[in-house]
């Protein structure tokens, strides 16, 4: 199935054992899988719109929508979240018989991308992580944008009001680049029935499931010799940029990046020194 958005890309379904992972393509080379954000009706060409053509002049790109989000089956573990999509993304690549990859994820899609090369490091030949989720959770109180997110669903209903003010007040630095249309395809994506009755992402349930959670209490984080890229916004009011410095410290091959006047969205923010970084940094590491 073709996208007319963006020229050239495929879409279709791939089904195994219990889930159904809705996944776009593009371009031929090395495998680099894509992993979107968690934030209320996200999906995978939603966060990447602004990258993919850019990448798959170089690479494989491969863009799904996770588990819970999308067009993907819904219901994610809140025992272990994390690796729930884990196991779901290496279902994938088990699917296209992809046997090893860069990864590519933000904020949510960043943890899952993290828990991958911690759960199964012979099959992530490169990371680029984007304020990744996970990092010194259990060592601070969560931000006020965090809180927002894992609320959504929560007290009040979900409104466009709250999706707004949680997209342009704390996603990004300057809430006057997205549009209405923008707001309104993450709304609707919100409200699809089967998320509503299962959201994506919630609070930690117990505190073994909040440790587990924290990358920075696991200890093979600092043996995990993936080399890894980690770009993160001044700005973010989502995942303290202070999280950069923590991977770059206990990870042996961790190059960091820090963007001003960004937020939490740096492909999309930034999207020419994104691709551009992403794809000298993904070249080094391909083979």
């Amino acid at each position: 199935m073709a996208d007319d958005t963006v020229p050239g890309l495929k879409s279709r379904k791939i089904a195994f054992g219990q889930r159904s992972i809705f996944v776009s393509e593009m371009g031929e080379g090395y495998p680099v899988i894509m992993l979107h954000g968690g934030g209320p009706g996200a999906s995978g060409m939603s966060n990447y719109s602004r990258n993919v053509e850019a990448l798959s002049g170089q690479f494989r790109v491969v863009i799904p929508d996770m588990q819970g989000y999308g067009q993907s089956s819904k219901g994610i573990s809140r025992k272990d979240p994390f690796g729930d999509l884990a196991d779901a993304m290496f279902g994938l690549m088990d699917s296209l018989k992809i046997k090893r990859a860069h990864l590519v994820g933000n904020s949510l899609g960043g943890a899952c991308a993290l828990r991958m090369a911690l759960d199964q490091p012979s099959r992530v030949s490169a990371l680029v992580l984007m304020g990744p989720g996970g990092i010194n959770t259990t060592r601070s109180l969560p931000t006020k944008g965090l809180n927002l997110l894992l609320s959504y669903y929560g007290g009040a209903s979900p409104s466009r009001e709250k999706l707004s003010r949680f997209i342009r007040e704390y996603l990004v630095y300057d809430g006057r680049q997205v549009d209405d249309a923008v707001i309104e395809t993450r709304y609707q994506a919100s409200i699809d029935p089967e998320v509503i009755a299962a959201p994506p992402l919630r609070r930690p349930q117990g505190l073994k499931a909040a440790i587990r959670m924290d990358f920075t209490r696991d200890r093979r984080l600092s043996e995990c010799r993936v080399p890894t890229l980690v770009l993160w916004g001044i700005e973010d009011r989502v995942n303290r940029p202070s999280g950069g410095a923590a991977l770059q410290k206990r990870m042996p091959n961790c190059d960091l990046y820090l963007f001003s006047k960004t937020g939490h969205w740096v492909q999309w923010e930034r999207p020419d020194e994104f691709n551009a970084i992403t794809a000298a940094f993904l070249s080094r590491h391909s083979r």
